[in-house]
């Protein structure tokens, strides 16, 4: 069974980055709208985790600026979900061959 929401610990976790990137972002990128709960945690949804999954690739490792992932996200998202599904793919791919050549 699968998560409904995931905590900001948790997204900054998954991520590899510490919790205060992740609610920076968060106040940043105003199309991430995160649920609150009784205590007034954000709570993020698996979108919003792709979301910031997004956003890791194109700060982290294409090296952009938080303006330029903001443009790129308002003119089309299609090109970087693609990329992020490819990246994610390729590192389960590498996961899975270590465990082979660890297992010879």
């Amino acid at each position: 069974m699968e998560k409904l929401y995931y905590t900001i610990g948790e997204v900054a976790e998954m991520l590899g980055e510490n919790v205060s990137l992740v609610r920076f972002w968060s106040n940043y990128f105003t199309f991430l709208k995160p649920t609150r709960n009784a205590k007034g945690n954000r709570l993020y949804t698996k979108e919003d985790l792709e979301t910031f999954r997004q956003i890791h690739m194109l700060i982290k490792d294409q090296g952009m600026t938080l303006d330029g992932a903001a443009k790129r996200f308002r003119a089309d998202r299609r090109p970087v979900e693609a990329k992020v599904k490819v990246l994610d793919s390729l590192k389960s791919i590498r996961a899975q061959l270590d465990e082979v050549r660890k297992s010879l």
